[in-house]
C-alpha cells in the first residue's frame, strides 16, 4: 500500500470515528432530553398528586377534626335525657313544687346542646317507623308485634348521629318480628 493510500484510509477512518462519535453524542444527549423529559413529567404528576392529597386531608381535618370531641359529647346528650327520664319516675321528687322549673332548665340546656351539635353538622338519626339498615342503626331487641311490617324500627333505646356524611354513632334500636304461631313453635 502506498503512503498516500496509507494516508487517506487513516482520514477516512479518523472521519468515520469522528461521524460515529457526533452520531453517538447527537444520540445520547437526544437520549438525555427524553429521560430528562420524561424525569419531569413524572415528578410534575407526582407533585400534583401530592398537591391533591394535601387539600383532601385538609378538608377532611376540617370536616371531621371534632369527630372524637363530638362523639364523646354525645354522652352529655344522653345524660340529660336521663336526668329528666330519672326525674320525673322520682316519688320523692315528684311532690316538689319546683320540679317542673327544673326540667324546663334541663331541656333548655338539652335545646342548646342539639343546636349546637346542629349547627356543626351533627344530626340526629330518624328511626320511628323507619325500615333497619345496619349502616345507621344496632338492633338491640326483636318486638313481636303482627300490626308491624317484620324489620320495622318500633322502639328508640339511644339515639344516634351523623356528622355530615359519617355515622357518628349507631341508633340503638328494637326491630319488629312477626309472632309465631303455636304451629311454627311446635
Amino acid at each position: 500500500m502506498s503512503e498516500k493510500n496509507e494516508k487517506e484510509t487513516n482520514h477516512d477512518n479518523k472521519s468515520f470515528k469522528e461521524s460515529n462519535e457526533n452520531s453517538k453524542k447527537d444520540i445520547s444527549i437526544e437520549e438525555k432530553l427524553k429521560d430528562t423529559e420524561d424525569k419531569l413529567l413524572r415528578s410534575l404528576a407526582e407533585i400534583e398528586n401530592q398537591r391533591r392529597r394535601f387539600e383532601k386531608e385538609i378538608k377532611d381535618a376540617f370536616e371531621f377534626g371534632s369527630f372524637n370531641f363530638a362523639k364523646e359529647s354525645l354522652a352529655i346528650l344522653d345524660n340529660l335525657d336521663r336526668a329528666k327520664v330519672a326525674i320525673k319516675n322520682d316519688n320523692v321528687l315528684k311532690d316538689n313544687k319546683d320540679l317542673n322549673k327544673f326540667l324546663e332548665n334541663i331541656t333548655i340546656i338539652e335545646n342548646d346542646l342539639v343546636s349546637i351539635f346542629e349547627k356543626n353538622n351533627i344530626k340526629k338519626i330518624s328511626t320511628k317507623n323507619k325500615k333497619f339498615d345496619p349502616n345507621l342503626h344496632q338492633a338491640m331487641t326483636e318486638i313481636e308485634d303482627d300490626k308491624a311490617e317484620s324489620g320495622i324500627i318500633l322502639q328508640e333505646i339511644q339515639a344516634g348521629y351523623m356528622l355530615g356524611e359519617r355515622l357518628l354513632r349507631p341508633a340503638l334500636v328494637g326491630v319488629a318480628k312477626k309472632k309465631k304461631s303455636k304451629n311454627e313453635e311446635k
